[in-house]
């Protein structure tokens, strides 16, 4: 099929030419030359893509595309769908990367030659690395004709960034573009999961020098077998057969899975229904699986041999998947599930939870931050399962963990508001000690964070197991001696807010002054104009929206890497301005060498003043003005979005900005002030509250 049949929306467009969705439908509505559209909808129209690269190169709009852009597109427009020409790509990865010569053999006929021969090829390959039953199957050669364009090109995108890399790509944008299609296990959660699957006192997985089967009998994306470093054999299983097959290659495409890595068995079908590995016994179960279901089989599977701790309610799916990785375990072997928090303390599955914990099968309950998987605004849990050996006496204690994070309640719950490095020492450094075998001193208690519950506490009428339920609470403010630091910081903190209030304002009459805008600012070169992405890598924080309104330090985490350059980390500098773009309120934050560094995050507008023309001070307090937010505010039905272009400064010079400068910095120090003030004084107030109810500061 000829490269033109590949359609793109207007999102794709803006993608092309790294701008904005507003700028393509100008576009339509300005040149009556823009390619008329092909398919979509009227809401969601789509266009050819080869009109769209030709008419952007003739407005001089796009040099070349890139490539990565190009085989996104041509793999986003497939006629037969995106999943189907992504499974057809990581077979031509797979092909690529193990038989790099047959591949250039293939490539060197015509388009109907090569879809002719391919079959072949590719399923000599998929069988040397899955074995006859997969859950890959052999595209046939009137399959693969349509894709053979897309195959060209991936391999090309191969050659520049690798066969794995290559295909991450094209499934991380597959991901992105249908986040409802898909639940996503995020990396950070299933390195610390796969961590917890270690056997005690293991070091060695890292280095290559594990042994182990692991089994994920809901593999979802595959995300948890990738982090289950070198074992010597993966298992999995998925209910979707276009996700099973798209997950069976991305494990083949990782780095270290490779034809000498270990074995893979990957199979589509309903786990709980169809089990695909019956009588499997693995060393380590990594389990993340769907939520709250009720048609998971309860009606089919009363008498099924897995329900050994007792057999589920309907309501409680997630106890079914628990004993199904049970039943999959070796004696001694280790299951980590993810669950909800629900399923610590709902009645309809007291009973369940009390065998598990008379058996000791049950060893800890990890309590999360919100934010650290779908959905993002619950606390998830995760359960760390044993399989308990027959001439091993029951473990007599469960580990309670609450890995949430104090200092970011009440802040946004999102995955980017989440430090996992703390999150992960923080349950590691309570697992390891507790999980030693013949372990004979007691645990450390950390209140408020963790603690060993002898299991006859846990089994009372209601067998909760929520870790908050059974955690001391920390010292009331860090106990009394903490509460008197509070208190003379916030003495001191009173005291520089009384020298830092504002003399009494002097009137004067209003006077007319030329004013001019941010978009004129930034077209005569006075200032640079820029939108946050949040994108980038390493440990670089992100300053995010909820940073500026509150006065914080960065505090998150980039995202993915930027596809386009106008999705370029923006790294902050001192004297820049930052605006939200939400929200509505007359907020601006100056950056200090404090912040410089950080990325700036999404919904942030950036204004990087030319110093010679323009002082950031002046110019910073001028866009809070009430006034000036009101009128460069545009509102919907849910949302005020400020747009900066339109915000005004007057037109003075520079000496004269430096005095309405030093004002507004004044003010700025005061706010700030007054912040931490507030911030001591609620500390103290709760500490207190605490102190007199727990008994550790006295009513005196």
């Amino acid at each position: 099929m000829p490269d033109n049949s590949t359609e793109v929306t207007a999102a794709g467009i803006a993608r092309l030419a790294g701008v904005g969705r507003a700028a393509v439908s100008n576009w339509r509505r300005r040149h009556a030359g823009f390619p008329k559209p092909v398919g979509g909808t009227e809401a969601s129209p789509s266009f050819a893509l080869s009109e769209v690269e030709q008419w952007l190169r003739d407005q001089g709009k796009l040099a070349e595309v890139p490539l990565r852009e190009r085989v996104w597109q041509q793999l986003a427009g497939h006629p037969d769908g995106a999943v189907t020409a992504l499974v057809h790509t990581g077979c031509a990865l797979l092909l690529v990367r193990d038989r790099p010569t047959t591949w250039l053999e293939i490539t060197a006929v015509s388009d109907a030659r090569m879809a002719g021969v391919l079959p072949t090829a590719l399923d000599h390959v998929l069988a040397d690395r899955f074995g006859e039953e997969r859950a890959v199957p052999t595209p046939t050669a009137s399959a693969l004709l349509p894709s053979v364009p897309l195959l060209r090109a991936a391999a090309e995108l191969a050659a520049e960034t690798g066969a794995r890399q290559a295909f991450d790509f094209l499934f991380g944008r597959q991901l992105d573009a249908n986040p409802r299609q898909y639940t996503l296990t995020p990396p950070g959660l299933a390195e610390l999961m796969a961590d917890l699957a270690e056997p005690a006192g293991d070091a060695a997985r890292r280095s290559g020098k594990s042994s182990r089967t692991v089994l994920d009998p809901a593999a979802g994306t595959g995300a948890l077998l990738c982090a289950a470093g070198r074992p010597t054999a993966l298992y999995a299983q998925e209910a979707d057969p276009g996700l099973a097959a798209l997950t069976a290659l991305r494990l083949a495409l990782h780095p270290e899975n490779r034809a000498a890595g270990p074995s893979l068995a990957v199979r589509a079908g309903d786990t709980l229904r169809t089990d695909a590995f019956p009588g499997l016994a693995v060393d380590a179960v990594l389990c993340h699986p769907p939520f709250n279901e009720r048609d998971w089989g309860h009606d089919d599977l009363a008498y099924d041999p897995r329900w050994e701790y007792g057999f589920p309610a309907r309501t409680e799916s997630e106890l079914a998947w628990v004993q199904h990785a049970l039943a999959h375990l070796r004696e001694g072997g280790t299951a980590v599930v993810l669950m909800p928090p629900a399923a610590a303390s709902r009645r309809s599955g007291r009973r369940i939870r009390a065998d598990l914990l008379r058996r000791g099968a049950l060893r800890a309950v990890i309590a999360l931050p919100a934010g650290a998987a779908p959905p993002y605004g619950i606390p998830l849990h995760v359960w760390v399962l044993r399989k308990p050996g027959t001439e091993q006496p029951p473990a007599p204690e469960l580990l309670v963990v609450d890995a949430a994070e104090p200092e970011t309640a009440g802040a946004p719950s999102g995955r980017d508001r989440l430090d996992w490095p703390a999150v992960r020492a923080a349950v590691l450094d309570a697992w390891t000690p507790f999980d030693v075998p013949g372990r004979r001193e007691p645990v450390e208690e950390r209140p408020g964070t963790s603690r060993a519950v002898p299991v006859i506490e846990l089994l009372d009428d209601d067998v909760d197991l929520a870790p908050a339920r059974h955690l001391p609470p920390p010292a009331a403010g860090g106990g009394a001696a903490e509460l008197v630091r509070v208190r003379e910081r916030l003495d001191d903190t009173l005291k520089l807010t009384a020298r830092l209030t504002p003399p009494p304002p002097v009137p004067c009459e209003p006077t007319r002054r030329p004013f001019t805008t941010v978009g004129e600012l930034a077209r005569a070169g006075a200032l640079y104009l820029r939108t946050g992405s949040g994108a980038g890598s390493g440990p670089v924080p992100v300053l995010t929206e909820h940073d500026v309104l509150s006065g914080a330090a960065p505090s998150g985490t980039p995202s993915p890497p930027a596809a386009s350059p106008e999705d370029e980390p923006l790294l902050l500098e001192p004297g820049d301005v930052v605006v939200p773009v939400l929200g509505g309120g007359a907020v601006a934050r100056v950056v200090d060498d404090a912040t410089a560094g950080a990325v700036l995050g999404r919904n942030l507008q950036l204004l990087r003043p030319d110093p010679a023309a323009l002082d950031p001070w002046f110019l910073a307090g001028f866009l809070r003005g009430t006034a000036n937010n009101r009128q460069a505010s545009s509102y919907a039905s849910t949302a005020t979005r400020l747009d900066a272009r339109r915000l005004q400064v007057p037109r003075l010079p520079l000496a004269e900005q430096r005095t309405y400068g030093e004002q507004f910095s004044a003010l700025a120090a005061f706010e700030d002030a007054l912040r931490t003030a507030g911030r001591l004084g609620g500390q103290l107030v709760q500490g207190m509250y605490d102190g007199l109810t727990d008994g550790s500061v006295a009513p005196e």
